[in-house]
């Protein structure tokens, strides 16, 4: 299909990717009330084949791919039994959910897909050249010395769906020649100082330290202000995801370490900041809601009339703000030093977290040891570290931390049961 015709159409036509998770369903849910804005025209999912039949069903789309290529018969079959006059093509595996993400008559990519498992896929979509709707953040931050520049040489476009990079990039519109600025390159706008990322403070914002070591995974998957998958919720608890946003800021907005601050924000309401060289503070605000960063980046550069909920500040009464706690939030620490070293480094940081929060889900770990297992993996990696990565090194070390992170818990184990 022609750009010319693209351009002309009316509704932007969405490929979904990770259409059956938190992030997928929210922008479905966003489809559903703004149908004559947008179009489905293909959706991935990885395991949960009842409900991607059920958006099939619902949203017609062109083509549909399941990670798991054992479900393919399974999912064939419930597509064939909705009895829809145009079905859609039905693909299994990871390559297929690559095709997806780069299938031709698609405008715009949301990339919902969880981790690292993300990568590939948005990196078909941006060498197909299509608009990225980023909800993934592990992208930019394992990858982002590699994705910086394919986006600049596919012209593609990266839009940040996340709530707290959603900000900053709003606010930024409100600057002197903002579209002049190169990202890639790290010409930031004109009069941009400093970034103000808000976090939450997660589950155990009200916590003592020393309480810490009584966390189960139900006190960890349970956030006070957002709705999200049980991976991010305890990223948000360790404030590791908080961390990893400042990875991602650095690539996104071309901002130095030094000058990205993470500052406790319980209320939620306030998403971010940019400081200005002459002192004045920009912020966007709005209701916890990820529906309204995911809208935007749909939508951008027009903004779409929604019936959702106003915000009320005299409703919430109180803004607070504090400075977080680096004996409390170890992760924040290591991601700052991670992206810092730059190279290979963030990526592997990224995958440690990965899996030293799966198996914490999994009670093979305590909540404390998860920033344990993660700086023992990046000390681990200094000596190979690679400051000017290909893909292929990224998906290496990336495989690596892993490994590594399992091995050490089991020598773990080992050591207790002969003590």
């Amino acid at each position: 299909m022609g750009k010319y015709y693209k351009h002309k159409r009316k509704l932007k036509y969405i490929t979904v990717l990770g259409s059956t998770g938190s992030i997928g369903t929210q922008t479905l849910e966003i489809v559903s009330e703004l149908p004559d804005k947008f179009k489905v025209v293909a959706l991935s999912a990885g395991r949960n084949i009842d409900l991607l039949t059920e958006q099939v069903s619902q949203y017609k789309p062109e083509v549909i791919a399941i990670e798991d290529e054992n479900l393919l018969t399974d999912l064939k079959n419930n597509i064939n039994n909705l009895g829809i006059s145009n079905p859609p093509i039905v693909l299994a595996g990871r390559e297929a959910i690559n095709s997806v993400a780069a299938w031709d008559s698609a405008d715009t990519v949301i990339t919902g897909i969880v981790g690292c498992a993300g990568l590939i896929p948005t990196m078909s979509a941006i060498k197909a050249g299509k608009n990225i709707a980023l909800a993934n953040k592990e992208t930019l931050i394992a990858a982002g010395s590699v994705v910086i520049p394919a986006l600049k040489e596919n012209k593609s476009r990266l839009l940040p769906a996340d709530s707290e990079h959603s900000a900053i990039f709003q606010c930024i519109q409100g600057l002197p020649n903002y579209k002049n600025a190169d990202f890639s390159t790290g010409q930031i706008p004109n009069g941009l100082k400093a970034i103000h990322l808000t976090a939450s403070g997660g589950a155990f914002r009200d916590w003592a330290v020393e309480d810490l070591k009584n966390v189960t995974v139900e006190d960890a998957t349970s956030h006070p202000n957002w709705s999200m998958g049980k991976k991010i919720t305890v990223d948000s608890a360790t404030l590791m995801n908080k961390g990893l946003e400042v990875i991602e800021a650095h690539y996104l907005f071309g901002t130095s370490y030094e000058n990205i601050e993470i500052v406790i924000h319980p209320q939620s309401i306030i998403h971010s900041m940019i400081e200005m060289e002459d002192s004045s503070v920009l912020a966007q605000l709005g209701w916890p809601d990820m529906k309204l960063p995911i809208l935007y980046a749909m939508s951008w550069p027009k903004r779409f009339k929604t019936n959702w909920k106003r915000l009320n500040l005299t409703e919430i009464g109180q803004l607070t703000f504090k400075k977080p706690d680096e004996v409390k939030y170890p992760c924040m620490g290591l991601a700052y030093s991670a992206g810092k070293c730059s190279g290979t480094m963030p990526a592997v940081l990224n995958a440690a977290n990965e899996m030293a929060v799966d198996q914490f889900l999994k009670e093979n770990i305590s909540f404390q040891e998860i920033p344990i297992f993660i700086n023992k993996t990046c000390e681990s990696h200094l000596n190979k570290l690679n400051l000017d990565p290909k893909l292929e090194d990224i998906l290496d070390v990336d495989n690596w931390a892993r490994i590594f992170v399992q091995e050490e818990i089991k020598k773990g184990k080992k050591f207790i049961n002969v003590g």
